[in-house]
């Protein structure tokens, strides 16, 4: 897998501060999208043992609330087998910290159910995020005024109430987020 970008003391992509990963490669290709450069899977540099250092050493501060995978695709399966083992890994060294995982994939028609998305690592992927915004960008609903999501049509999940119920659980009301 490669990587376009990394942010650290971001406040854009989740609550509080977080740490971003910005993946390369999606076939989605949603119309508008803020990122296009990031469909190409060969963009930006490869994802390494010393990328996932990095990025556990600006997740170390107790100021940083947590981690952010954006794209790109994080679900697209290249990249969750790469992405698999720094989830491990932040859940091991950092279980206060949330993960949130943007994907244009729909949870519940696509990443429980046989998909292209889905492969070998799909369920453990899914166990280790905390907020799933999902959902591709549709620049017919975009909406510059909801919180963590560029488009109405695009859901903040609260993933592990939602596997364990079986149903959507939104953090929208949670949080009393637009």
């Amino acid at each position: 897998m490669n990587y376009g970008e990394i942010k650290n003391y971001d406040i854009a992509n989740g609550l509080g501060v977080r740490v971003s990963l910005f993946v390369s490669g999606c076939t989605h290709h949603c119309k508008g999208c803020f990122n296009p450069q990031t469909w190409d899977f060969a963009y930006g540099r490869p994802f390494t043992q010393a990328t996932i250092n990095v990025l556990l050493k600006m997740l170390s501060p107790s100021y940083i609330d947590g981690l952010s995978l954006l794209g790109g695709e994080p679900f697209e399966p290249d990249n969750q087998r790469a992405l698999v083992p720094l989830l491990r890994e932040v859940r091991s060294r950092f279980p206060d910290k949330n993960i949130w995982c943007y994907t244009g994939y729909m949870l519940d028609e696509e990443l429980l159910k046989p998909s292209r998305a889905r492969c070998e690592v799909t369920d453990e992927m899914l166990s280790m995020i905390d907020v799933l915004v999902d959902g591709e960008f549709v620049e017919e609903k975009k909406n510059i005024s909801l919180m963590f999501r560029g488009s109405e049509n695009q859901r903040l999940i609260d993933l592990p109430a939602t596997l364990k119920t079986g149903e959507i659980q939104l953090i929208n009301k949670k949080y009393g987020l637009r």
